[in-house]
Parts: C-alpha cells; sequence; structure tokens
C-alpha cells in the first residue's frame, strides 16, 4: 500500500452489495467521491456544496473484492496540480475483522477540473486551495 496522508473510513451499505455478496462496481466510485469530497471539506476547507468542479477523468482498476463485514476506508492524494485541473490518486482498502488483513480493493485516478459556475468554463484553482493542498501533500 502507499503513502497518504489522507484517510477516511466509509460504511458498506447493504444496498453495495451484489447477488454474490460482494461490493458491486458502482459504489466503488460513490467510496472515491466520499473520500473525495472529505479532501475538499477537511484540507482545503471547501465544503461539497459549495465546489465548482467536474470530474473530467476517471479511471479504476478494480483489484480485490470487498464484503459487508470488512472495514473500508478510502486513501486519497494529490499528486501536483495545473492551472485548473486538480488530479487525485486513491486507495480503496478493505480490513478482514477477523484477520486483520488490510487489501488494497481498488487504486483509482480522477482529474477534476475547477470551474466558473456560471458559464461552465475551467477557471484557475484559487490560491488558498492550492496553498492549502501543497501544504498538506508536501510538494
Amino acid at each position: 500500500m502507499s503513502e497518504f496522508r489522507f484517510v477516511t473510513p466509509i460504511d458498506v451499505r447493504f444496498g453495495d452489495l451484489d447477488t454474490l455478496g460482494h461490493v458491486n462496481n458502482v459504489p466503488y466510485v460513490r467510496y472515491l467521491e466520499e473520500g473525495r469530497g472529505r479532501y475538499y471539506d477537511e484540507v482545503v476547507g471547501v465544503p461539497f456544496e459549495e465546489l465548482d468542479t467536474v470530474v473530467a477523468d476517471l479511471h479504476v482498476e478494480y483489484r480485490n473484492e470487498i464484503t459487508r463485514k470488512q472495514a473500508v476506508e478510502v486513501a486519497v492524494r494529490v499528486p501536483e496540480l495545473g492551472n485548473s485541473s486538480i488530479p487525485m490518486e486513491y486507495e480503496i482498502r478493505a480490513s478482514d475483522p477477523d484477520t486483520d488483513e488490510t487489501t488494497v480493493a481498488a487504486t483509482a485516478e480522477t482529474i477534476q477540473v475547477n470551474t466558473d459556475r456560471e458559464t461552465g468554463k475551467s477557471v484557475p484553482i484559487p490560491e488558498e486551495w492550492r496553498k492549502a493542498i501543497s501544504e498538506w501533500e508536501r510538494f
């Protein structure tokens, strides 16, 4: 598992499961969204409902299954900042309560683009966001 400074727990809901008792592929993307929203809220200091970003790109690599009994967490990091783009990397991790073994269930990458709410056009990342992210990520 890679080093991420921001990690947040995720609740696995019954509705996340498929007929085999595993988390379906779609909730993985919601878990990323929850992790991303909490990162913005806690690291950047911007509540989710005030974000003016859109996901421009999303890649998920499913690596291991998640079951309902496992504890799940999402690790999030920003490796760099563009002018208006914010790339993020993720690990969705699942821990088995019987063995304390943690596996990486998925890795993912997204690119968010900061936009003007009225025009929908890309705009530069606000300096206060840039400062908060770079200080947190230490770059």
